[in-house]
């Protein structure tokens, strides 16, 4: 073995220590998350520490769920369905509007574009008081309309979705105009199949800013049946009563889909990471 693999090897190694080092310091807030959910208020607070509770309370999970003071079970339900609704809307409107300013030949297309892009220096405090008005105008407190509508066209998807089709292969969409197809058909025949990474990366990062929304759904949703899952963990600690141990359980409870949905994405997610220029 020559001195340069001896150096090779051990960068290699110094490598997989530092990321295995950066992982276990990632994976720290999930440790205790679990522990601290599988234990008592007593265990919890107690001063002496231990690596895990002698005895793992397992009932916290069914006492969560039982709690009649707290919809968690409705609060999952809310934000499972404000935010696949809220990707699915958005994936379809941002990519279409992306395609369209990419594509389509217009004259105004670089000006709609400069005026999308000016909406991200908005403040969001500006805009959220002349959204709730409007939404309070159109009776939808409280429903899923008024928690979902609003969010459904952020400007960074739509900037995303429109850099990534001005560098889509020109040649597959020109063939495909030679067999008659129109911007529709091309668009949802051709280019999605193929934008698959992209969709998947935009997809997941609204899905996760969706899910973990508090402040909107916090003033929409005023009736408990409206609640979502950030919701719901807020009300854990109040001005009477801290509840640490459901809080934390119920904080575990509420990553999961978050992890699954990355688990199942996760080779799209890369790609689309790659391919976006997505930071």
């Amino acid at each position: 073995m020559t001195v340069r693999d001896t150096r090779v090897r051990a960068g290699h190694a110094l490598r997989l220590v530092a990321l295995s080092a950066l992982a276990l310091l990632f994976l720290i807030p999930f440790y205790l998350l679990v522990r601290n959910g599988l234990s008592s208020e007593q265990g919890i607070t107690a001063p002496e520490w231990t690596f895990f509770p002698a005895q793992s309370r397992w009932g916290n999970v069914a006492e969560l769920f039982a709690d009649s003071s707290v919809p968690f079970a409705r609060s999952l339900l809310n934000s499972a369905v404000i935010a696949v609704a809220t990707t699915l809307g958005t994936l379809l409107l941002a990519s279409l509007a992306g395609y369209g300013l990419a594509r389509i030949p217009c004259r105004y297309a670089n000006g709609v574009f400069y005026a999308v892009l000016g909406t991200l220096m908005v403040p969001a405090a500006v805009a959220f008081v002349p959204a709730f008005v409007l939404v309070s105008s159109l009776g939808w407190v409280s429903t899923y309309r008024g928690l979902i509508v609003p969010t459904l066209f952020p400007a960074f998807a739509c900037f995303v979705f429109r850099q990534y089709f001005l560098g889509f292969p020109a040649e597959l969409e020109d063939a495909a105009q030679v067999d008659g197809l129109g911007y529709w058909r091309t668009y949802w025949l051709i280019v999605v199949p193929n934008a698959r990474p992209v969709f998947a990366a935009v997809g997941t990062i609204v899905f996760v800013g969706a899910w973990n929304s508090f402040l909107w759904p916090l003033v929409i949703g005023q009736d408990r049946d409206a609640w979502t899952v950030q919701v719901v963990l807020s009300s854990f600690t109040t001005s009477q009563v801290v509840r640490v141990h459901e809080l934390f359980v119920a904080a575990a409870v509420s990553i999961l889909p978050l992890l699954l949905v990355f688990l199942c994405f996760q080779r799209w997610i890369v790609a689309g990471v790659e391919r976006s220029g997505i930071d």
